[in-house]
């Protein structure tokens, strides 16, 4: 990218409130349970739309599951009865393909807030638990129109309806799942998680305005484990400094670097491989966005 986006002029004065919608997890570190204190510490008024209900998160053998959406239209029109206003719009995890369309609602409810996707479907080339073909191809509706879509390559696979590749791509072969993805209406894409065996992460940044060859290539040192939770670590993390009124390619790179940071953190803690990405520790470097 030529120059960075700005997706939001933020007024240091000014706290600027989301929705974010996505699940609940009693236990386990992963959806509202990290959008709420990441978006917080970025100076974000953060307005829960849950659209699940788990015990756990779904790496665990044992977990319930309660879909929401029977509740969420008298919820959404209470806000407006109150005149509740919006800066953007933040989905991922779904609990039903009928969740959709309310997001759909509050797009054009509110036509002024930022649309931040993450496409919560899957990792590692399978799809979650709970969700179906029917649910995925709903979510791709998401992607036209929206102002940052933020795919790992799972995902991606699904919304081009291409195969599933593994994470090691090649420059040529990550053009075109951005052009890919940019071609379903996406204004702005982050890719996440290629890697290549060279001990780095690199997530890639595409703007629909000067397509996939202006593209920014971010890298970050690759930790010996995986954690569960680290793309809605990510993603929070990256709209809460879009938010801040950083550029999107910085937003990515101080993403990524939190999430890093968190999982070096998260080591530490006991039974961390099935907790989930500990960031508690970590949340100051976000205040510091919005206190300069």
């Amino acid at each position: 990218m030529s120059e960075d986006v700005v997706l939001y002029d933020r007024n240091p004065l000014y706290i600027p409130r989301v929705a974010a919608v996505h699940d609940m997890c009693g236990y386990g570190k992963c959806s509202l349970t990290a959008a709420i204190p990441i978006l917080s510490a970025a100076g974000c008024d953060v307005c829960p739309v849950p659209t699940a209900l788990f015990s756990a998160h779904t790496k665990y053998e044992t977990f319930t599951f309660h879909d929401t959406t029977d509740i969420l239209s008298g919820y959404l029109d209470a806000w407006r009865a109150e005149n509740v206003d919006l800066d953007g719009v933040y989905s991922g995890f779904l609990g039903s393909a009928d969740q959709v369309a309310l997001i759909q609602r509050l797009y054009r409810e509110y036509p002024h807030a930022l649309r931040l996707v993450d496409p919560v479907m899957g990792d590692g080339g399978v799809m979650y638990p709970t969700y179906t073909a029917e649910l995925c191809e709903a979510m791709g509706a998401l992607a036209d129109g929206a102002d940052v879509l933020m795919p790992n390559l799972t995902e991606a696979s699904i919304l081009t309806g291409r195969d599933y590749q593994g994470q090691d791509l090649d420059d040529a072969a990550v053009d075109v799942t951005l052009d890919a993805l940019l071609a379903l209406g996406a204004k702005n894409v982050v890719l996440k998680g290629i890697d290549r065996g060279d001990g780095l992460l690199r997530n890639y940044v595409a703007s629909a305005s000067v397509g996939v060859a202006g593209k920014l290539e971010l890298a970050h040192e690759k930790l010996p484990y995986m954690i569960h939770g680290t793309g809605d670590a990510f993603a929070s993390a990256l709209c809460g400094a879009v938010l801040a009124g950083r550029g999107l390619g910085e937003s990515a790179h101080i993403a990524g670097e939190f999430v890093r940071d968190a999982m070096a953190s998260t080591r530490n803690q006991p039974n961390f491989e099935e907790r989930g990405v500990s960031f508690e520790l970590n949340l100051g470097a976000l205040t510091g966005l919005v206190r300069r």
